[in-house]
């Protein structure tokens, strides 16, 4: 739980018990922003949070009630919006709506926002200001966003504001490695110009960070930790296939909104479940094949009951001999629902399934593999692909996504062809921005006659005859984190950029008074002296590509994968929404 537990020691040791009064606690309101708020909900509970002197937890963008005999912890970005909100709570020298301030910002606040606060009534109301610099958020133990909106900014460096928005992404990343101890050799692809631009300013940051911070990076593993940032048009087959792994299959198949799956529970019950990783069933399975999942959930079952001394109706558990178990033993009641949920979920993915996404998946691989399942070339991809798209069952998004793979496939196609397959599917001219708009990421689409260079990576044999068929695709950030862990990786087309890994010149340094002493608690913070990769892609993280960072880290002792984007975690729906709004 690297990230989260990390994150959620800075929060409780450096914001919440900071200037908390050591003879006698005091009750205080805890204020977030929409960005903010994401963090401490990842983090924290809110039984750690009262056992602080957290009283309550509000959002700064909303009406509150105000509190004038209480202090209020305000955990805030530096926006102008923030600022603003927080000035406003104090606007009134005789009515504020708490009787204090200690201001944390999640980064560093631009000056020119830091003289608007000193000019205010706020100011005179202000017992601390600080800034804490964790401006991310953790999604899981190894997984993080920045909850940037989808900006084509980053696809088209001359744009007005794509050098504020690198800027933000860069001080975003430099608080995650500075927060993991990190002073990583940055490296990135180099197709893509502003990759350039971002790891430069990144770097700026980072050498700002250690000259405030000299032990950071410290440790012979930790000299070899690298950061490799990415954009979405390295590989945009990944975010558009079907995937039969739990995680990423429920994601796409069901109406999972802000990680919430709701079902049935029975007859006119309607249950929510938060699908993170305090279940600790969802954990083990979410990067399980679908075909493994419910056998697993089952024979899980089984074994719990026998622990527990549980008789269970049948051999085989359903949802319904679940239920009943439930009703008759409420002091298993916890237990017993999560192994319910998991039925549920895998039971309605199979059941979208095996609608047509079955039939869908294994054109989808021949297509992104161009191969088939037993490993012979396909000559004619058009045969496999026009059944799809003149099928009135398949959703228009479905077939844009085939298309995309086709597109793909063969490295851009002409506008004739361009029309003739979106007529064949019948997709309304609005949604063909979906496909048009990927050659913002770099991506060749309409090619008459000139094709863009592209390089393509040479792709790491994985099939063997345990594979599942329908599950032949490897996300290529896998290839490129085991190139990079193995110095494999081309050199040419992930440069450095500039070698920092000189371990011999770093030395022990006092801790920084600005960043706090948040350093010297990284043993008691489970930091172990490994070292890392950092992949950061521009355009969002797939749950697939996720997946491998987890894989890596476990086929890999020494190494550990952090991953993320800018965006929210991406599904397939979501990146076609993403790419159509590009350039809008």
């Amino acid at each position: 739980m690297v990230l989260k537990t990390v994150v959620g020691n800075r929060i409780l040791n450096d914001v919440i018990r900071h200037n908390q009064n050591t003879e006698k606690m005091d009750w205080r309101v805890l204020v977030v922003d929409k960005l903010s708020i994401k963090m401490v909900s990842a983090c924290t509970k809110m039984h750690q949070l009262s056992a602080e002197g957290i009283t309550i937890v509000e959002t700064l963008e909303k009406t509150r009630e105000p509190m004038p005999t209480m202090e209020a912890i305000y955990l805030i970005t530096p926006t102008e919006e923030s600022v603003t909100a927080l000035i406003n709570d104090f606007k009134s020298p005789t009515r504020p709506l708490y009787k204090g301030a200690h201001v944390y910002f999640t980064e560093a606040i631009p000056e020119s926002l830091f003289k608007t606060i000193s000019k205010s009534e706020v100011a005179k109301k202000t017992r601390s200001l600080v800034e804490v610099n964790i401006s991310f958020t953790p999604y899981e133990s190894q997984v993080f966003t920045l909850d940037s909106s989808p900006s084509s900014m980053f696809y088209s460096p001359q744009s007005p504001g794509s050098s504020s928005y690198l800027e933000k992404v860069a001080e975003q990343i430099a608080t995650l490695c500075s927060t993991l101890g990190e002073f990583p050799s940055i490296r990135f692809r180099a197709e893509c110009e502003a990759n350039r631009q971002l790891a430069q300013i990144l770097q700026d940051r980072l050498s700002a960070y250690k000259a405030e911070e000299p032990s950071m990076g410290d440790g012979s593993e930790k000299a070899k930790s690298q950061l490799i940032i990415l954009d979405r048009g390295f590989d945009i087959t990944s975010p558009l296939l079907h995937e039969l792994t739990f995680q990423a299959m429920a994601f796409d198949l069901l109406d999972i909104k802000n990680d919430v799956y709701k079902y049935e529970a029975s007859q006119g019950v309607t249950k929510e479940v938060i699908l993170d990783e305090n279940d600790d069933i969802w954990e083990e399975l979410r990067h399980q094949h679908i075909a493994e999942v419910s056998k697993n959930v089952t024979t899980k079952l089984k074994k719990f009951n026998s622990d527990k001394r549980i008789q269970s109706g049948s051999d085989k558990s359903s949802i319904r001999d679940l239920s009943q178990m439930i009703k008759k033993m409420p002091q298993h009641q916890a237990e017993l629902a999560k192994f319910s949920t998991h039925l549920h979920m895998a039971e309605e993915c199979m059941k979208n399934y095996q609608g047509y996404i079955d039939k869908l998946c294994k054109v989808e691989q021949d297509l992104a593999m161009g191969t088939d399942a037993d490993g012979e070339k396909i000559k004619d991809q058009m045969r496999n692909i026009v059944p799809v798209l003149l099928d009135q069952n398949v959703t228009i998004n479905d077939k844009i996504r085939i298309i995309l793979l086709y597109i793909q496939s063969k490295n851009g196609i002409s506008e004739e062809n361009l029309t003739k397959l979106v007529q064949h599917a019948q997709i309304p001219q609005e949604k063909t921005l979906a496909i048009r708009n990927m050659a913002n990421l770099g991506v060749n689409v309409v090619v008459d006659g000139t094709r863009g260079r592209t390089w393509s990576m040479r792709r790491r044999e994985r099939v063997t005859e345990h594979t599942y068929q329908m599950s032949r695709w490897t996300p290529q950030v896998k290839d490129i984190i085991e190139d990079a862990i193995e110095g494999k990786l081309d050199n040419n087309q992930f440069p450095f950029l500039s070698d920092q890994r000189q371990g011999s010149n770093k030395t022990q340094a006092p801790a920084s008074n600005r960043y706090g002493r948040w350093h010297k608690d990284k043993a008691e913070q489970g930091s172990r002296n490994i070292g890392r990769v950092i992949v950061f892609i521009a355009g969002g993280c797939s749950f697939s590509e996720a997946r491998a960072a987890y894989e890596v880290t476990k086929e890999r002792t020494a190494w550990e994968v952090i991953i993320g984007g800018d965006t929210q975690m991406l599904t397939p729906e979501r990146f076609l929404e993403n790419v159509h709004q590009l350039g809008a």
